[in-house]
């Protein structure tokens, strides 16, 4: 049994949650808090007892409703009040807000605008537990309109054929936004689902904390024990509407709130401390003591000073590393499939926190042979066969990342990658960000894009432009093995996350001279693979090649164009292409992908805006037509750049001033 001074710290934690909670809403009314919040009145016995089953290094995911979360955890409730207001004091120094409030020395990764994201974030921390070794768990809290997203099965598949240790709690409060859970879910029964999963999966009255610590508390017992997941589903009511800013009309009958008003979880607490023979004065001295704390945070919270532009662009991308020389290339000859293969496997001997995760990466050496010999040299734990669900494959190396470890992610083909873009756009990218610049997200995302092998429209992109758009990714494309080897030794070095892009066409055609000793190339810096006078070519990945077939056409001519490889599309090294525009006075852009809105518009523009009075003619672009890759050879080489077309166009500007 619980003894009564326990009790009575829950109940503090109800009620410090429930205060925050009201004055936020009194707040947002008057204008002083922007935006939105989303309260957890009505759901304070969740967070409570959930986190009373929890040690101090285990770790909690969030969601849009998770003030209490956090609360219940251990965080400042000075600096969550902050965070509201949008003051550099709060947790994300303003930056992120009431639905991205995360405290990592607490152990809570964060709460998520994005519904069912923190199922996959979770199962990654649990798998960065697991092969740390230490015994740390980590409890996933959603609300029951995540149940229905293919994150909640993914999340739950891997975490149960994996046995990491992650406790996925489902906050039912009956409805997603207005859609109740009967009209939303074909089996509204929510912990039934766990037997589809091979876990226990139960049905608990969520306003009840003790109930709620009891049940987290044996998941937890399973979970450090190495019998992997849980799911609990406590049943709870939400007091308010979906979000401060939201006033919809009525979709809950009245009777229905009524009933749950009559089992708010402050009422229940209340109860149990007078039948251990507490009195309502000690009840209301706890209380005022959470007041005065809240009273508190309020007044700190408005004079705390307003963040200026100068903490922008520091939080976006974590600091790279230094600068590297680029040692010279030697004579040992590799084909780019080697090279990447030899990056990974020394930068894991190098580095235990580095793993592999991807379909098929292990047993086979993955489909086009970069993870060969991986798995036997660094074992299962570390090189990891997943199930085909890219969504939880993404997130769970977000978790992992900011939980300690290194993951490198491949894609199959770069065309599935959008099942991960929510993971790498809307989190990895963000969330150092919306964290104020106090999160590291090392993680690499590598795998084939391109076409030129016949495989069609799915299988055959270019998808380079949506990456280097976001900011707070990095984004290698390597034309060559020697760039492959040290630009990926970079990328799984660097504390941001990496989008590392691979042309199909290189795995089969691109040999040369690559060092054998570990070396990592500077990320943003291009490379001048021929020198020139009259025309520049910027070229990427495997247009770097034919670009250079192109230059020696022109070279026939009389016409000398000197060919750029920028390597890294983001961050662009755009001095040393300004340099040679003004030297030669006219510019190229060769890529495979669309033309249309693809990276030669950036690479045009930026010349246009820096170096316009250096130009005799408009920059020309060679790309693909708007249309998907056919299956057709003739047509695919048809479409894509060839170096007739480069050339063409070289002479194009030439011969125009």
């Amino acid at each position: 049994m619980l003894e009564t001074t326990e009790l009575e710290t829950y109940f503090l934690d109800m009620w410090r949650i429930r205060r925050f909670e009201e004055r936020a809403a009194e707040l947002f009314k008057s204008g002083v808090i922007k935006g939105t919040a989303h309260s957890c009145v009505g759901q304070e016995a969740i967070a409570v007892g959930a986190c009373a089953g929890l040690g101090d290094d285990d770790y909690i995911v969030s969601h849009h409703r998770g003030h209490g979360h956090c609360i219940a955890k251990g965080a400042d409730t000075g600096k969550m009040m902050a965070e509201l207001f949008g003051r550099i004091t709060g947790y994300g120094h303003g930056l992120g807000g009431s639905m991205h409030i995360a405290a990592l020395d607490r152990g809570i990764l964060g709460a998520n605008g994005i519904v069912g994201a923190g199922l996959g974030i979770g199962t990654g921390a649990a798998l960065s537990a697991t092969i740390r070794g230490t015994r740390q768990v980590c409890v996933a809290f959603f609300g029951d309109g995540a149940a229905n997203e293919g994150i909640f099965h993914e999340s739950l598949n891997l975490a149960a054929l994996w046995k990491l240790p992650v406790i996925f709690v489902c906050e039912n409060n009956g409805y997603g936004l207005s859609l109740g859970v009967e009209q939303a879910s074909a089996v509204p029964r929510i912990s039934t689902r766990a037997v589809a999963y091979g876990m226990p999966g139960e049905t608990i009255d969520g306003n009840d904390a003790v109930v709620v610590r009891d049940a987290v508390g044996i998941a937890v017992q399973r979970a450090r024990a190495g019998e992997g997941p849980s799911l609990i589903e406590a049943m709870t009511y939400r007091s308010g509407d979906h979000s401060m800013r939201t006033n919809l009309p009525r979709y809950r009958p009245e009777a229905e709130e009524e009933e749950w008003r009559r089992r708010d979880p402050i009422l229940k607490m209340t109860a149990l401390l007078k039948q251990r023979q507490v009195s309502q004065k000690r009840i209301d001295a706890i209380a005022a003591k959470a007041d005065a704390e809240i009273e508190q945070v309020i007044a700190a919270a408005g004079q705390a000073p307003e963040p200026a532009m100068d903490i922008l662009f520091p939080a976006v991308m974590a600091p790279s590393l230094a600068a590297a020389s680029e040692p010279e290339a030697g004579s040992r000859q590799l084909g780019y499939v080697e090279a990447v293969r030899e990056a990974m496997h020394q930068e894991m001997a190098r580095d235990d926190h580095v793993v592999v995760l991807g379909e098929d990466v292990g047993r086979i050496g993955g489909l086009f042979q970069c993870t060969a010999g991986l798995q036997q040299a660094f074992g299962a734990e570390r090189v990891r066969d997943t199930p085909i669900s890219e969504n939880v494959i993404a997130n769970a190396a977000v978790g992992a990342a900011l939980t300690g470890l290194r993951p490198i992610v491949e894609v199959q083909f770069f065309d599935f990658i959008t099942h991960m873009m929510d993971a790498i756009v809307n989190q990895a990218a963000k969330l150092r960000f919306m964290l104020g610049g106090e999160a590291r997200i090392p993680l690499v995302i590598r795998g084939p894009q391109g076409g030129g092998i016949r495989l069609g429209a799915q299988h055959s992109q270019s998808l380079e432009t949506w990456f280097a758009h976001i900011p707070g990714l990095v984004v290698l494309a390597p034309s060559n093995p020697y760039d492959a080897k040290g630009l990926l030794a970079a990328a799984i070095r660097d504390d941001n996350p990496v989008v590392f892009i691979e042309h199909k066409l290189l795995y089969q055609q691109s040999r040369g001279p690559v060092p054998k000793a570990p070396y990592a190339l500077p990320i943003g810096k291009a490379a001048i693979r021929r020198p020139g006078k009259d025309v520049t070519i910027v070229a990427t990945m495997a247009m770097v090649d034919v670009a250079l077939s192109a230059a020696r056409e022109l070279a026939r001519d009389g016409i000398e164009a000197e060919v750029i490889d920028p390597r890294t599309l983001r961050p662009l090294d755009g001095g040393t292409i300004l340099a040679s525009v003004r030297k030669t006075n006219r510019c190229v852009v060769v890529h495979e992908g669309w033309t249309t809105h693809g990276f030669g518009a950036e690479i045009s523009a930026l010349i246009m805006e820096n170096a316009f009075d250096w130009l005799d003619a408009p920059v020309a672009r060679v790309g693909m037509a708007d249309v998907p890759m056919p299956y057709n050879s003739g047509l695919e080489r048809e479409l894509i750049p060839n170096a007739a077309r480069i050339a063409e166009a070289a002479r194009t500007v030439c011969y125009r001033s």
